[in-house]
């Protein structure tokens, strides 16, 4: 007895009956539980027959006979029922079920168990899907479709190869990069999306972070100068953000060399650690003053192409001058392209950077004081930004705030012993 064919029919009867019964909820005319599950099973046993007697017609005209079935179901439906659905979601659903009976059989039972399980969660929430639908912007729309432009279509016909002098362009490599960035604020903006303006502190500044710690510096900054009673509450949701500003470099990091992450992520988290200690005592004050919470501004749409590709673009160049500088002037030199690039984007540095050690050019000893030192040049120039926009209250805030994190950060750079890791 074969019992990994037993198990493909059960696979396939449950995967059925899963389907069938979310189909059966609608009160749907066309196919419930039981039609369903003989359909999955018919796909199976379809499968078997193709492979027992290896004639590749047999699953097709199964397949066919299924249809043809549908269609005269649907013809008499028309016919007999005077508001009918001319909806096709549980004819498609039940061909797809006959397709993923036969792939039990003839593929991999882990794909068809997905999308068997993806299919019934998908009609499952067809209506939770339909009312988000209908509260998306022109802008939510457009991010999504740029996100898809950049992922679905740019990047696969991109050449997966280097050019230039230094031998370090890779248009395929770039542009995976800048997916990979307009993805996490994406991630972030739709977060924000789901949980509403009115997030909370805490939620503000984590979703600043996903977003545009940049930004979001500039937003509560600017709202200070029109209510300075805000002052203590805009300083946590910036330093909030600024410290999830780190993470997110971590999450970069962990995604292109996730082999040196312990390397990189161990001091960088003792600088992240800290800015954790300064937000919950700025919480602590701000719960003190008994303050109201303010809402999140509205952000701007985080995926559009034009800033996508000066993101490429800049990612592009800074690859390039490490490159050029590590080759003509050594490591030290770096430091000071860090510096000057994380004055911009503390993500193109980073990436840059983590691409050099990937390769094997860079080592991580020196690649995580690099990363570093280009956040923390990053929060100089947010904290210069804060300063100029807000009130000479937040400007105090910020200077005791980032200029200790700043500080820190430096120190462990200077005095961080390499026998510390492992």
């Amino acid at each position: 007895m074969n019992y990994e064919d037993l198990i493909t029919l059960a696979i396939a009867f449950g995967l059925g009956l899963l389907v069938g019964m979310q189909r059966e909820r609608t009160d749907n005319h066309m196919a419930g539980v039981r039609t369903f599950t003989l359909i999955s099973i018919m796909g199976v046993m379809a499968g078997f027959l193709t492979r027992a007697y290896d004639n590749p017609y047999i699953l097709p005209v199964l397949g066919i006979s299924i249809a043809a079935m549908m269609l005269m179901a649907n013809y008499i439906k028309l016919k007999k029922l005077d508001q009918t659905d001319i909806g096709q979601t549980t004819e498609v659903a039940a061909l797809l079920m006959f397709a993923i009976g036969a792939y039990l059989v003839l593929g991999s039972q882990i794909v068809g168990v997905i999308v068997g399980a993806t299919m019934a969660i998908l009609l499952y929430v067809k209506e939770h899907l339909h009312g988000l639908i209908d509260k998306l912007k022109p802008k939510d729309i457009s991010a999504i479709m740029t996100l898809a432009g950049i992922s679905l279509v740019i990047l696969p016909i991109l050449p997966n190869e280097t050019y230039g002098p230094l031998d370090v362009i890779n248009p395929r490599n770039i542009w995976l990069m800048v997916t990979l960035i307009v993805g996490i604020s994406v991630v972030g903006y739709f977060i924000y999306k789901f949980v509403g303006k009115k997030a909370g502190l805490i939620s503000n500044g984590i979703l600043g972070g996903l977003i545009s710690s940049t930004a979001t510096t500039v937003s509560y900054a600017r709202k200070t100068a029109d209510n300075k009673k805000i002052t203590k509450l805009a300083v946590f949701v910036i330093t909030t953000a600024s410290a999830i500003s780190f993470v997110r470099v971590l999450i970069e990091v962990g995604i292109v060399i996730p082999q040196y992450l312990s390397v990189i992520a161990v001091p960088i988290g003792a600088v992240i650690l800290i800015m954790v200690l300064l937000c919950v005592g700025l919480f602590y004050l701000i719960n003190k003053d008994d303050k109201e919470d303010e809402e999140m501004p509205e952000p701007d749409n985080p995926a559009q192409f034009k800033s996508a590709l000066i993101f490429g673009l800049l990612y592009g160049f800074i690859l390039l001058a490490v490159a050029f500088t590590k080759e003509k002037f050594g490591n030290n030199a770096l430091y000071i392209i860090s510096i000057i690039s994380g004055l911009t984007d503390v993500d193109a540095i980073t990436l840059s950077l983590s691409q050099l050690i990937k390769e094997g050019t860079l080592k991580a000893m020196v690649g995580w004081k690099l990363i570093l030192l280009a956040g923390l040049s990053n929060m100089l120039f947010k904290g210069i930004m804060a300063i100029v926009l807000g009130t000479k209250e937040i400007a105090k805030w910020i200077i005791i705030s980032f200029g200790t994190v700043i500080v820190f950060g430096l120190l462990v750079m200077w005095l961080w012993p390499d026998s510390w890791f492992f």
